[in-house]
């Protein structure tokens, strides 16, 4: 018999059980928010012949599906469904400048991270993107509230405005560095940066914290570096002006 998946969102603990969908949106078994960029309906999860999926049945929002360590990741978009293979799963999606994220725990085990060295179907592996240090300080400036969090639950992703001031940066600094952050990752395979022919994605901040997150990118750990940043009061180096 299959078991039942808990689910962890805000320090609140939800069980899905075989044989009874469970909806997670603005309404449903696990109710995010009252966010009107949210749908109502927006991921299923669903047991299908003693195996669980979790599908996305949105219209507009797409979903980060990684295992526990980061290592493996798949892009959800609207319409797409994934099976849930690891013993621990995080789901993040993004909703206006909202970025929510809740953990899923499965005693069942099909793979383990340790020993995949390929992406399953509709997963992406990607290495370790090297990143040059006020490229690192630009997304942990933007991951800021979502780092922060002490358990799974949501987070603001500041404008673009809001985290140049956090940094100390003119606007115009920010936002070349942050279309070269998108476009180094979309050249290594990172879904949702990019627009189309050529455009970078109109919600790539909330695209991008959601990879950094997922991935490991970037971590709590790297907190400390705004601190240093604000201390320093420097400006950014001029050594990395080009990248």
């Amino acid at each position: 018999m299959t078991n039942s998946l808990r689910i962890d969102f805000c320090g609140e603990k939800y069980t899905a059980t075989p044989g009874r969908d469970f909806v997670v949106g603005r309404e449903g078994d696990l109710e995010i928010d009252d966010n009107p960029y949210l749908h109502r309906r927006f991921l299923l999860l669903t047991e299908e012949r003693g195996l669980w999926w979790i599908a996305n049945v949105g219209t507009l929002l797409s979903a980060t599906i990684t295992d526990g360590s980061g290592g493996v990741q798949a892009w959800l978009p609207p319409g797409g469904r994934i099976p849930i293979v690891f013993p621990t799963v995080q789901v993040l999606f993004s909703a206006g400048s909202t970025t929510y994220d809740f953990t899923i725990e499965n005693d069942e085990e099909y793979f383990s991270t340790t020993n995949i060295h390929s992406g399953a179907s509709g997963t992406t592996t990607i290495g370790v993107v090297p990143l040059t240090s006020s490229q690192r300080l630009l997304v942990v400036a933007l991951s800021e509230h979502v780092l922060r969090q002490d358990s799974p639950g949501r987070g603001e992703i500041p404008s673009s405005a809001e985290a140049a001031e956090r940094l100390g940066w003119p606007l115009t600094t920010f936002n070349r560095k942050l279309d070269n952050v998108c476009e180094k990752l979309d050249k290594v395979g990172v879904q949702g940066l990019r627009g189309g022919r050529g455009k970078l994605a109109t919600n790539r901040r909330a695209r991008l914290v959601e990879y950094a997150v997922a991935s490991r990118l970037v971590s709590r750990e790297d907190l400390v570096l705004l601190d240093r940043n604000a201390a320093s009061g420097g400006p950014v180096g001029t050594e990395e002006d080009g990248e």
